[in-house]
């Protein structure tokens, strides 16, 4: 869970980090970045504090003016007996009206998604930081792994000499 790059949520007093998205970065080229809350059952806080979510295939629609988290996986929580939430369900986010109206309009646009980029506790609440992002073609892929590679051999020769 700790591990790879630290965000600066990571560092801030009353922040800690549940799960990251890592594959949106390599499948998504990456805007605008926005935090909402989530609507979640008791049951379903209680597996986030055991870290036991996966953001894999997960994105968020906008529909009637109102922000959904689709495909969001969070495990079933074992002592909450008969009062347990279905893993897979719908879940809203909390954003003020006119931010999501913003992002109907983008998301309207041709080839944009909104990707969950991280989900974290803020202050005891629960966050989840969405990143509107346009997918990557192969080629695209394939050039950013090339200039990432040509980075590191760079800082790698700076710290030679």
């Amino acid at each position: 869970m700790g591990k790879g790059k630290s965000s600066q949520k990571d560092n801030k007093p009353g922040h800690k980090l549940i799960a990251r998205n890592k594959q949106a970065f390599r499948n998504y080229f990456i805007t605008d970045r926005h935090e909402a809350g989530i609507s979640l059952k008791g049951s379903e806080v209680k597996s986030l504090r055991e870290g036991r979510v996966s953001l894999g295939d997960s994105y968020a629609e906008v529909r009637n003016g109102e922000i959904f988290l689709a495909k969001c996986h969070i495990a079933l929580y074992p002592q909450a007996s008969y009062n347990n939430h279905e893993p897979m369900r719908e879940r809203k986010l909390l954003m003020h009206k006119r931010e999501i109206l913003r992002l109907g309009i983008k998301l309207n646009e041709r080839g944009f998604t909104l990707v969950p980029l991280s989900l974290y506790f803020k202050d005891g609440r629960v966050k989840v930081e969405l990143g509107l992002g346009k997918g990557k073609q192969l080629h695209d892929k394939r050039h950013t792994v090339r200039d990432r590679d040509v980075k590191r051999d760079m800082e790698r020769e700076m710290g030679k000499r």
